[in-house]
């Protein structure tokens, strides 16, 4: 009995694991490439893009929000595969001026941290971004938010 315990606790660990690190988003360590300047090597390297959507990409760009990058890839690819390209890829979004829906397309970005987002425009610097966002994440989850948003 205890030992079918024990083996159903290991199972569902590893299991409940992999699922999540399937959707864990990006590391800091993995290089996050910009949409627009992105050459069609880099892009056709990701696996959920290949040749083909990279080549859309390329026609369709400037990007002038991730909102348009998301329009030209939802009919094409489901939204865990969307995550997951924007794990590499992005459109930067500006901390001032960027939508709800802007802000959400950060993987791993939800509702609660969209509030704590817009609560301290307007930014001035990103260091500021770093001061407030830190109140409520580690600072490598800092770094990792850092990369998809700028200041203009």
């Amino acid at each position: 009995m205890l030992r079918t315990i024990l083996v159903t606790l290991v199972v569902t660990t590893v299991v409940t694991s992999a699922a999540l690190g399937a959707q864990a988003p990006a590391s800091t360590s993995t290089p996050l490439l910009d949409a627009n300047t992105a050459t069609e090597a880099q892009l056709a390297a990701i696996p959920q893009l290949g040749p083909s959507l990279a080549k859309t990409i390329l026609s369709r760009r400037p990007f002038k929000s991730i909102t348009e990058l998301d329009a030209l890839l939802t009919p094409t690819l489901s939204r865990p595969q969307i995550t997951e390209v924007y794990g590499r890829v992005f459109v930067r979004v500006d901390l001032n001026t960027a939508t709800d829906a802007e802000f959400l397309l950060i993987p791993g970005l939800g509702n609660r941290m969209l509030r704590e987002f817009k609560e301290y425009r307007p930014y001035k610097a990103i260091e500021q971004f770093q001061r407030e966002i830190g109140k409520y994440v580690s600072k490598e989850e800092v770094a990792r938010l850092e990369r998809y948003v700028v200041i203009k």
